[in-house]
């Protein structure tokens, strides 16, 4: 590993350590501020309060990398293909899609 690599890794490194606790003292604070008078709930000390957070992370946000990426590329095939076809595919591809269907849902005679 070159010196470039490890100076900015333990960069990095630090920054997520000094994130981490910075949002951990966020969630304690704002739990302990909020939720035992509102709720009457217990308050959290600061490894409570971390704990909250990983939880929230994997219940809601998961672990995936937020690269654009997935749903991007998807669009961009999708634009490509819907270029490269006839009118007459457009308007079978469109009918597929809809079901049958107009605009708001609304029955189409074939």
């Amino acid at each position: 590993m070159n010196p470039n690599r490890a100076a900015r890794a333990t960069k990095i490194l630090a920054l997520v350590l000094v994130a981490t606790t910075v949002m951990g003292f966020v969630v304690m604070f704002l739990w302990n501020a909020l939720m035992p008078q509102l709720f009457g709930l217990h308050t959290l000390t600061f490894w409570q309060a971390l704990g909250l957070l990983l939880l929230a992370k994997i219940l809601f946000g998961g672990f995936h990398r937020h690269s654009g990426g997935g749903y991007g590329r998807w669009r961009h095939r999708m634009k490509e293909r819907w270029e490269q076809m006839t009118p007459e595919e457009r308007e079978r591809f469109s009918q597929g899609i809809r079901c049958g269907r107009g605009p708001f849902g609304r029955a189409v005679e074939p």
